[in-house]
This record gives C-alpha cells, sequence and structure tokens, in this order.
C-alpha cells in the first residue's frame, strides 16, 4: 500500500516486542530484526516482514527503533545500517549512556541518517499497555517526525534538547532515582519487619504517606507477595547505573549517596543474580537483616 510507513524494528526481547507490537497498523508496514528467529514469529504471523540482518532493513525501512542489550551491540547494528539507501531515521530506545550515542549519530550522519536519541522508561508493564514515558532528544526535524510513531508506543514524549545524548543523560537520572528507591524501601521495609510490623500495614501507610514512591506503590507488592516478578533483571539495573555513575563522573558531579547504592547492584550481580529479577535484591537485604518482608500465608 502506497500510504504505508515502513518502519524496522531491531531488537524483540522484553521491552522491544511488546512496544513493537504497538507498531502492527494498517499504515505501517512493520519490518522486525531479531537474531532469534522464534523472536520474529509472532511478528510475521500477524503480517510483519522479518529481515535477515540490519542492512536489509535499512534497505526498506525510513525509520528504524533499536532496543538492543548494550552499547556495543547498538553500535555494532548501526554500523550495519549505513549503506540503506531508504533509512532517514535511526531511534536508539536502548539505555546505553551519552558517548555511545553520540557516536552512533556521528556515525550516521555523512550517510544522511539522522540519530534521535529515543529511550523510555516505564518496564515492561508500561510497554505492554503502551503507557511508556518517551524521551526525546536530536536534531528537531527529525525529532517531530519521529513523534507520532512514539505516541503508537508510548504515552507522552519529552523533547530534551537538540543533541543526540541528552535523552541518555535524562533516562540515567530517572533510573539512579528508581534504582536508589528500590535500595531504600527494600532497606526500611526491612527493618519494619524486624520490629515485627505487619507489611501490608507498612505497605498502606507508606502509600498514604511521605515516603510514597512508584516502588512502593508497583514494586513493592511483587516482594511482599513473594512472587519476585516486576519484569526488569538486576543485570539492567545495574547496567543503567554504571552508565549514570560514569555520567556524573564525567561531569564532575560528586555521588556519594549513590555510588553506595551502586555498589548493592554490583554486590548482586557477583553473586550470581545477573538474570534475576531485580526484586531478588530484597532477598540479599532480608537475609542481611534476619527478617522476612512478607504477606503471611493462608497456613501461617
Amino acid at each position: 500500500m502506497s500510504n504505508q510507513t515502513s518502519i524496522g524494528f531491531i531488537g524483540l526481547g522484553q521491552m522491544g516486542a511488546p512496544m513493537a507490537e504497538r507498531l502492527l497498523a494498517p499504515d505501517i508496514r512493520l519490518l522486525v530484526h531479531d537474531p532469534r528467529p522464534e523472536a520474529m514469529r509472532p511478528f510475521t504471523a500477524r503480517g510483519a516482514i522479518a529481515c535477515a540482518t540490519p542492512a536489509a532493513m535499512a534497505a526498506e525501512a525510513q525509520i528504524i527503533f533499536t532496543c538492543l542489550p548494550s552499547a556495543e551491540i547498538s553500535e555494532a547494528v548501526a554500523a550495519q545500517l549505513t549503506a540503506g539507501p531508504a533509512l532517514r531515521i535511526y531511534a536508539e530506545l536502548s539505555t546505553i549512556g551519552r558517548e555511545a550515542v553520540a557516536r552512533i549519530a556521528a556515525l550516521l550522519a555523512p550517510h544522511g541518517i539522522a540519530c534521535v536519541d529515543a529511550p523510555i522508561s516505564g518496564g515492561p508493564a508500561g510497554a505492554r499497555a503502551g503507557t511508556l514515558a518517551m524521551m526525546s532528544s536530536g536534531p528537531p526535524e527529525a525529532v517531530a517526525a519521529l513523534r507520532p510513531w512514539q505516541l503508537r508506543i508510548g504515552r507522552q514524549v519529552f523533547v530534551l534538547g537538540e543533541q543526540p545524548g541528552q535523552a541518555q543523560v535524562m533516562k540515567l537520572v530517572n533510573n539512579l532515582l528508581f534504582a536508589a528507591n528500590v535500595t531504600t524501601a527494600f532497606e526500611a521495609f526491612a527493618m519494619g519487619a524486624k520490629a515485627g510490623l505487619d507489611a501490608d500495614a507498612m505497605l498502606a501507610m507508606v502509600n498514604a504517606g511521605t515516603g510514597r514512591s512508584m516502588v512502593t506503590e508497583q514494586v513493592m507488592e511483587e516482594v511482599i507477595a513473594g512472587r519476585f516478578r516486576f519484569g526488569a533483571t538486576v543485570a539492567i539495573l545495574d547496567k543503567d547505573v554504571s552508565h549514570g555513575l560514569a555520567e556524573a563522573a564525567s561531569l564532575g558531579v560528586p555521588m556519594w549517596t549513590l555510588e553506595q547504592m551502586g555498589r548493592l547492584w554490583r554486590f548482586a550481580m557477583t553473586q550470581g543474580n545477573s538474570a534475576e529479577d531485580l526484586t531478588t535484591l530484597a532477598r540479599i537485604i532480608e537475609g542481611w537483616a534476619h527478617t522476612s518482608i512478607r504477606r503471611p500465608t493462608a497456613a501461617e
């Protein structure tokens, strides 16, 4: 159909797949790529086109979104897109840090491809519900052109500037706050549990008071219920905290509190928890405190 826009999506993982699903629409010719063929099958079954390589996608897609696990992978993928005759906008959804996005932008610019730094926030649940907060920085025309498609994926777009990398800094600010809120909530609730306070009573009170946060509203229930399935891994939080602390160091901003918080995520990684849900950190803190932040079961 001549009125379709060809859009590519690379990286169909825990976050990428639900975002790409929101681009399955009559006015979009969706192309997908993932190194795992099984990740592409649900999309091709619904009319998307599987591309064998990123380069093949760049030959057909005007816009390509990428959602990838590391800066190294994002840069390697971007390098394969430079010869694509159709590609005009590259949108980096991954959290890979300012310097990596700047390198990608510099790589693509001589080929007439605009790089829009476009990280997201809201977790897997937000990706599935279409409620993600979308960030954007880059050349104004490309940012404006990308915005309608971002709003197919998420709920709101925050424009942070005209330089790729500025949105990455905003994402790191957000994720440093989130990671710190997770660790402080787990420690504070462990103290309350050790003192004999009921977990549900603590949660209700905190969410009615000044200690409330997204963590107490959405994450703590996973711990109290014993499910430990918020949806993001320890490795993801450790990566984002590491990027954030590195960015702070490059800017000469002291991070006395957040550096200590970062050590907790690094410790969790060293204990073999990289692929575990981020709520696993609560188990570690419970072990140190010799307590349990849990709702009593019927048997109890």
